[in-house]
């Protein structure tokens, strides 16, 4: 079986096909669905639709990959699974909860990853994989066949080498071009998640804002202490209620951490979810209201490089949510790029669009990978062993 699958790897590429990995909670036809889990097991007869719009495009799909399980958490280390590897180093994380599907691409295993992102869950395993991923804007690609974390805050989008081939792949799914990207652009630093991400991995990213296109300001995101928190209260109870059937009746074969969330969204009360979303509202009207003249927004995509799988803080997944929340709550999108090394691990650049204006934060990211080669770097161990990395069709 691995021979085969090393040598469909190697074969002689096929004009206009791409190479796709899918995260295990999007459906592909006659594939079981397990996302990681006891709990899931189906074989479903159709595609997800943005599985359906990447074959009708001529992509091949090569299998399934890694989660975090049910999507839902911030590592890729399924207790029923096993964790996802890093290939820049195998002792850490690929964070999650799209791990597979970050260390799929770093590794060259595939050309295109699918994942989804609730609340960082693209974002973090591109930085900590050194690949570029995009988190579309919220409704952007159809979430058909996909399983839920969040009907508020779920998106699905696309892992790949470069930003060009990220749009092409977000075109194909979202089912339209991708239009407008403005010559003279207005960038919002983000300084409070650069004063509160590590002080390597900050000092690399405020080195890649040279590159940027655009006039720099400083800004605050606002609401930037409560934001989380609404996100949360937005999150959790939806998520208890995509699992309250298993709830009842299988509880004790989900994982820790993950039934710990999904009780904490149970025993939330029902205002909790209704103040959450009108929070949201309020949120975006801040956020239009602060920042809605800025193009842009750049932060360091998460604070810290990839941490030991041995040694993850006890507030791991605390310290990630104020680099990630804001665009959850928002539905904005964003592109992360690999923008540098601390001590041998990937550091990842965000770059935040407004909300249906993909295009812009992509542009931005592809003219800053025309001049830099963080995205062609590949880890030592894998240079001479991985299949090629061919271009992706136009």
């Amino acid at each position: 079986m691995i021979d085969a699958f090393n040598a469909f790897l190697h074969r002689e590429p096929v004009e206009g096909e791409w190479l796709v990995g899918v995260k295990d909670v999007i459906d592909v036809a006659g594939m079981p669905t397990t996302a990681a889990s006891k709990v899931l097991r189906r074989v479903p007869p159709r595609d997800a639709e943005c599985v359906a719009r990447l074959r009708r495009a001529g992509a091949t799909i090569v299998g399934k990959l890694n989660t975090h399980e049910f999507a839902f958490g911030a590592l890729t280390n399924s207790p029923h699974f096993g964790p996802a590897l890093n290939p820049w180093n195998p002792v850490h994380s690929t964070g999650g909860s799209s791990g597979g599907s970050g260390a799929a691409v770093a590794a060259g295993l595939v050309e295109l990853a699918l994942g989804t992102d609730t609340a960082g869950s693209i974002r973090i395993p591109s930085a900590f994989c050194g690949v570029t991923g995009h988190r579309p804007s919220t409704g952007l690609v159809p979430t058909d066949g996909v399983f839920p974390v969040s009907w508020t805050l779920d998106t699905v989008g696309p892992l790949a080498r470069t930003a060009e081939e990220c749009r092409r792949a977000l075109e194909v799914m979202a089912g339209r071009l991708l239009e407008g990207s403005p010559r003279d652009l207005r960038v919002g630093v983000a300084t409070r998640l650069f004063e509160q991400a590590e002080s390597a991995v900050a000092a690399v990213c405020e080195e890649a804002l040279g590159v940027l296109p655009g006039r720099r300001e400083p800004v605050t995101i606002p609401l930037h202490d409560e934001i989380s928190t609404i996100t949360q209260l937005v999150m959790l109870p939806e998520a208890a209620s995509a699992h309250l059937p298993w709830l009842r009746t299988r509880l004790p074969q989900y994982g820790a951490d993950v039934r710990a969330r999904l009780l904490a969204g149970l025993l939330l009360p029902a205002t909790a979810h209704v103040t959450g979303l009108r929070a949201r509202r309020w949120a975006i009207d801040e956020h239009e209201r602060e920042l809605g003249s800025c193009d842009l927004l750049v932060a360091p995509a998460m604070p810290c490089t990839a941490p030991r799988l041995d040694a993850i803080p006890a507030d791991f997944r605390l310290a990630l949510m104020p680099y990630n929340s804001p665009a959850a709550l928002l539905g904005l999108p964003v592109t992360v790029v690999p923008c540098g090394f601390v001590d041998g691990l990937p550091v990842g650049l965000a770059l935040y669009g407004r909300r249906g204006e993909d295009a812009v934060p992509l542009a931005a990211a592809a003219a800053f990978q025309r001049e830099t080669d963080w995205h062609e770097r590949r880890p030592a161990a894998l240079e001479s062993a991985a299949p090629r990395n061919r271009e992706a069709v136009e």
